[in-house]
């Protein structure tokens, strides 16, 4: 008879991935590993790193999309391996942006034919979308002043302080002057009249944003024309305007159909918008629409042969994934116009729900909008002892990812938190923050101000009693919010990229 038994072969036969050695031993975090992993050790490394981010759902500083219906999720994985790029060998994933492209810009209310094709593109976000832009504004500027004979090596653009970064990437990336319109306590966004009076021969555009990111509030576009449209009038130029609609572009068509920002006014050149926002779907997608091909100057479009077909390309990069432009295509037949309004209405009212509960605790003032982007900026009525950098500190504890920041010039010494509310921010959750913010306000006012550990500076006066200068409100809320600002920055600059 003979007798045979099983070797053991190492790690293959270990049922356990917590027992294998591959999750002993240290892992290389500079230099590739000599060495393969089995896959199931791989995925168990990488998965218990990642559950130290924090939860999405949670993240009430973003305002980019957390949650599809799962219909969409597969779809979107169906198409995880296709190149958008390759437009000749997948025809139909070109012909879904197409669709896309010419909704969204009658969204817009452009100015079309019913049967006409619209001119836009799909990119990878707003902020590809506001630089394709501003370079079609750039180069139609450009060539009316090579026209005259004029120079036009001093291009420039206005906008508000309270643009986004993108718009500061666009200005020294492509060297075009940034002009900002500065704010002011209690008004957030570009003054219109300011705005004009900034606006010269050598104003490429005026870019107006419709849902600021600092409280959500829409700057007045209709305003913004008609005031431009008479300084064009009297100088003879014809500045335009751009929109960037980021994250109102799929809000104000639902929530605010009367509300003219769009192509129904005549300078209105260009809109972009995030489909990654209100748009509904994962980070990865936003549009560039404009009114007409005249807009676009030819030039700027590329002809590529060499996939396969002739294929017309106006983007900063090459290849992407198409699973965004399928989502995006997905929510728009899905949920139609009832559907995205049903989302809009339940945001909005969600929003007021935080609101109201915020107000009740007496504690905050509402720096936000009730008409605008769903999302409630708030600052504490009192932060001589305590501020807001510690609210959203503290709020960590709980899970809530919620912003503390600084308004922009000339109102810097304001300092606000933000939610934004989102399709998934749910009423019950809406209480629940206001529950969880009460209890950070309680724990706060039991806890000595961390203002208070400067006064070992100050000069000693007789029998040893400290003299404290007397500061101001607004000496005291600048010098708190400095140091907790550069608290807040240290902390970030130490994590590693």
């Amino acid at each position: 008879m003979v007798l045979s038994h099983a070797v053991s072969n190492g790690d293959a036969y270990i049922q356990s991935a917590f027992a294998s050695r591959h999750l002993q031993a240290p892992l290389p975090r500079f230099n590739m590993p000599e060495n393969s992993l089995p896959k199931e050790a791989a995925y168990q490394i990488i998965n218990d790193e990642l559950m130290l981010d924090g939860n999405p759902r949670l993240n009430l500083a973003s305002f980019v999309t957390t949650w599809m219906e799962p219909e969409c999720d597969k779809l979107m994985m169906d198409a995880i391996n296709k190149n958008y790029v390759d437009m000749d060998e997948y025809p139909v994933t070109t012909e879904l942006q197409n669709r896309c492209v010419n909704m969204i810009a009658r969204l817009f209310n452009a100015p079309l034919e019913e049967s006409e094709a619209a001119v836009g593109v799909g990119t990878v976000g707003s902020s590809e979308a506001i630089m394709l832009a501003g370079l079609a504004f750039k180069r139609q500027w450009q060539n009316k002043r090579k026209a005259q004979g004029l120079p036009y090596d001093k291009p420039n653009i206005v906008t508000g302080a309270n643009v986004q970064v993108c718009w500061e990437k666009f200005a020294r990336y492509f060297e075009v002057e940034l002009k900002e319109v500065k704010l002011s306590e209690g008004y957030y966004v570009m003054d219109p009249v300011k705005a004009v009076e900034m606006v010269d021969e050598n104003t490429i555009c005026v870019a107006a944003i419709l849902g600021s990111t600092l409280n959500g509030e829409f700057e007045d576009v209709k305003l913004l024309n008609d005031l431009l449209l008479e300084k064009n009038k009297k100088t003879g130029w014809d500045t335009p305007i751009h929109v960037d609609a980021a994250s109102g572009g799929f809000i104000a068509p639902f929530l605010y159909p009367e509300l003219e920002w769009d192509f129904r006014l005549p300078l209105v050149k260009s809109i972009n918008v995030s489909g990654h926002k209100y748009g509904l779907v994962y980070a990865g997608i936003g549009w560039a629409i404009w009114r007409s091909k005249e807009d676009l100057p030819e030039e700027l479009i590329f002809h590529i042969n060499y996939l396969g077909a002739d294929q017309p390309t106006f983007t900063l990069n090459f290849s992407k994934g198409s699973s965004q432009v399928i989502a995006q295509y997905y929510q728009l037949i899905r949920l139609g116009f009832e559907g995205y309004q049903n989302v809009m209405k339940n945001c909005q009212e969600n929003a007021m729900v935080l609101k109201a509960g915020l107000e009740k605790t007496g504690r905050f003032t509402i720096a936000s909008k009730d008409n605008g982007v769903p999302l409630v900026a708030f600052s504490l009525k009192d932060n001589t002892l305590h501020n807001e950098f510690e609210v959203s500190e503290m709020l960590r504890r709980f899970g809530w990812i919620v912003p503390a920041y600084t308004m922009p010039a000339d109102a810097q010494h304001v300092t606000v938190l933000r939610v934004v509310v989102r399709e998934d921010f749910s009423r019950t959750l809406a209480e629940r923050l206001v529950l969880d913010i009460t209890k950070v306000l309680n724990e706060l006012d039991h806890l000595p101000s961390k203002n208070s550990q400067g006064q070992s500076h100050h000069d000693m006066g007789k029998n040893g009693i400290i003299k404290v200068p007397k500061k101001s409100a607004l000496e005291t809320q600048r010098e708190i919010t400095d140091v907790w600002k550069k608290f807040v920055m240290a902390r970030k600059s130490s994590k590693v990229c």
